[in-house]
């Protein structure tokens, strides 16, 4: 097992009606004035926006808001957030909403105490020394934004959808998870949320490091439990354990506990990234897209982890053909996948002529010659994982 630091100082305040303690927490962190992130359509009709305000106006905690945050967002929000925030002396952020909500308040919060471009946090041109406290009111289980240091915004200038982790600023400060807020989602957002935090779990599972136990064990349960959750909450979308269930495991997914002492992957990550940069598809469905293509070209080159997977996630029977087992196993995913509704090849997401070349050379413009952990992955590896996934 590696060295590690682990740092999560969110409070994770989960539970039905919990949205009321919104401004209570606020004030708690010192919030004064805070900006309200969010999308728009669901928070405002459901009332939850309302809800939030209110909690907010009992607390005597001033806001000013920004709307219409789009999914995949991208850096003119994050502009027009940081001249709000600065104009109105904002000194709270407060996403409501999924993870592209929370990413955009995430690089807010980074952007307005910043002199120069927040980009350049994205582009390893600087590092965040300072930012707002974040708070969160969870509306949509995928991302695991609300308890990890990262964010993720595409920059509609050359269509580069970069990622930034920084664990001692970015994570928030609490989180509000009321699981009967996500009832409402529809069956693709449920599914590509359920696909996101799998996947996410996966970057960490498949490691190359030795001696990691309770990390494999935590992550071959929470996959496992989301495996057998994911049926009940599909069919029974009003039901608040599989509900509660589910958002649980996308925290958990994401906020470091599944992967500690590890060398973690995440190129499946960045292969997707071009795709809903590009073609601008649901992040979730294009994971389920890249995974199973990244796992048969691991299952050729590195198949110990991706066989032990198949065994322990998946109930595929020991073998002393690794390779079968393995590749039992990932019929067994693709299978699941479908079995929820998400797409396992590009067409059947919808793009029926993906430009291969262009794919592969932004992935390798964004992550260098060689990417990956678990299987090193240069442009002709990324090419077959693309055709793979085809």
């Amino acid at each position: 097992m590696n060295n590690f630091t682990f740092y999560s100082p969110t409070e994770f305040v989960f539970g039905k009606a919990t949205e009321a303690q919104t401004g209570t927490l606020v004030k708690k962190y010192h919030g004064t004035k805070a900006m309200i992130v969010y999308g728009g359509g669901s928070v405002v009709r459901s009332g939850l926006l309302d809800k939030v305000k209110q909690s907010l106006t009992a607390a005597g905690i001033d806001y000013v808001e920004l709307a219409g945050i789009q999914p995949n967002p991208t850096d003119p929000k994050v502009y027009e957030g940081i001249e709000l925030g600065r104009k109105e002396h904002v000194d709270f952020m407060l996403p409501v909403g999924g993870g592209s909500v929370i990413d955009t308040a995430k690089a807010i919060a980074i952007g307005i105490p910043y002199e120069g471009d927040f980009w350049d946090f994205f582009i390893g041109k600087s590092v965040p020394q300072t930012g707002l406290p974040i708070g969160v009111v969870l509306t949509i289980p995928a991302a695991g934004s609300e308890g990890s240091g990262n964010a993720v915004i595409t920059k509609l200038d050359g269509l580069r959808k970069l990622g930034i982790r920084t664990p001692e600023i970015l994570r928030p400060v609490f989180a509000v998870m009321n699981p009967e807020l996500t009832y409402t989602l529809s069956a693709w957002q449920t599914a590509s949320g359920i696909t996101d935090m799998m996947a996410h779990i996966m970057e960490r599972y498949f490691s190359n490091t030795q001696g990691v136990e309770i990390a494999d064990r935590m992550c071959e349960g929470v996959m496992k439990a989301i495996v057998n959750e994911a049926p009940r909450v599909m069919s029974e979308p009003d039901n608040y354990d599989a509900r509660a269930n589910i958002m649980w495991a996308g925290t958990v997914a994401h906020n470091g506990t599944c992967g500690v002492g590890c060398e973690e992957d995440w190129a499946s990550h960045g292969l997707e990234h071009e795709i809903s940069a590009i073609y601008d598809v649901t992040h979730g469905a294009g994971l389920a897209v890249i995974f199973p293509a990244w796992l048969t070209y691991a299952a050729k080159h590195n198949v110990g982890k991706v066989a032990q997977y198949a065994v322990r996630v998946w109930d595929v029977p020991e073998s002393d053909d690794l390779q079968a087992v393995a590749m039992e196993g990932i019929a067994k995913f693709k299978a699941f996948l479908h079995s929820i509704g998400m797409p396992v090849t590009l067409r059947e997401l919808g793009i029926e002529n993906p430009d291969i070349d262009l794919l592969v050379r932004k992935f390798h413009e964004d992550k260098g010659k060689v990417a990956g952990n678990y299987v090193h992955l240069d442009s002709q590896a990324s090419r077959e994982i693309y055709e793979l996934a085809r």
